[in-house]
């Protein structure tokens, strides 16, 4: 590992093999960039950071990996955005994603293959939160993979709900003169969703797992859940240089439930999203892929990204 300063700003690098991989884990624990160098000596980004990236807008940026907790996307209460309900019927507010993406994080462990992060909660997570617990992110990095683990100590003596989740921004498409169209996805689920203004869980209409296609506009934003598998694999439409990312099946998290959603900004955004979650966005409210860690207990939601061979 070595530190680097980049426009005034404190980043870590750690270089494992054919791969480099750039953190600030200071700030929402965030990896920023994995690049591998290919056997022509030509470097791939295969997770997205912006050259243009504005530093003093850090959470803002798309790229890297956003942490999301203690919920993914949006929660809402009866209709109305922003809220949920804890497990004893207390209407609290909650940021889209949580509140962890934007969070100081303090690094209490770093080596040569990786590091750990503790979240440091403000006043407004704890309005949010208000719960005694220790949250961590651990990356470990390898020479064609990594995995994260995302893991909630309940410190306290009442139980705790979580429905965390990634937000890895992949380079997409990643071969000169290639787009979307180009690229496939395969999600081993049985279920499809999209989520409505309301909060609620719509069904997507029939034939949503027949064009597996990034370059299907339609398939943005769809939640794929009800896994039969753990793994999401993509890439080029030939089945070579496959990404493959993995909810770990040694996770105190691991559910049907768990879900993988795909999204991008817009039609010219040199990113796609693949995100494994624990459950469906509001899951406070509908239950599907909410998780309680009981008092003095700990839970874990562990993912490993890497090449396909």
């Amino acid at each position: 590992m070595e530190t680097i300063e980049y426009n005034g700003v404190r980043l870590h690098r750690w270089s494992c093999g054919p791969s480099t991989f750039l953190a600030r884990p200071e700030l929402g624990a965030r990896l920023m960039n994995w690049n591998l160098e290919m056997a022509d000596g030509s470097i791939r980004d295969v997770i997205h950071w912006p050259d243009d990236a504005d530093y003093d807008r850090f959470p803002k940026v798309r790229g890297g990996n956003p942490i999301l907790f203690p919920f993914s996307a949006r929660t809402f209460n009866e209709g109305k955005i922003g809220e949920w309900k804890d497990p004893k019927g207390v209407v609290r507010p909650m940021p889209v994603h949580g509140f962890a993406r934007d969070g100081q994080f303090e690094m209490v462990a770093a080596d040569e293959t990786g590091f750990t992060a503790e979240l440091k909660p403000n006043a407004a997570a704890a309005e949010a939160y208000p719960f005694n617990y220790r949250f961590t992110v651990r990356y470990v990095f390898e020479a064609t993979s990594f995995k994260v683990f995302l893991q909630l100590d309940n410190l306290g003596d009442e139980a705790i709900q979580w429905s965390a989740g990634h937000h890895f921004y992949f380079t997409l498409p990643w071969h000169e003169g290639q787009q979307r169209s180009d690229y496939r996805f395969e999600i081993p689920a049985k279920k499809c969703f999209t989520h409505e203004p309301d909060g609620s869980l719509k069904p997507a209409p029939r034939g949503w797992n027949k064009d597996k296609s990034f370059g299907n506009p339609a398939n943005c934003d769809q939640i794929y859940t009800a896994l039969k598998g753990d793994t999401a694999v993509f890439g080029p439409n030939s089945g070579d240089e496959d990404i493959a990312v993995r909810i770990l099946n040694d996770s105190d998290t691991r559910s049907p439930w768990n879900a993988f959603v795909i999204w991008t900004e817009a039609a010219d955004s040199p990113f796609y999203c693949v995100e494994p979650w624990m459950g469906p966005p509001n899951a406070p409210e509908h239950k599907k892929g909410l998780h309680t860690v009981p008092a003095g207990a700990s839970a874990r939601f562990g993912v490993e990204v890497g090449m396909q061979v």
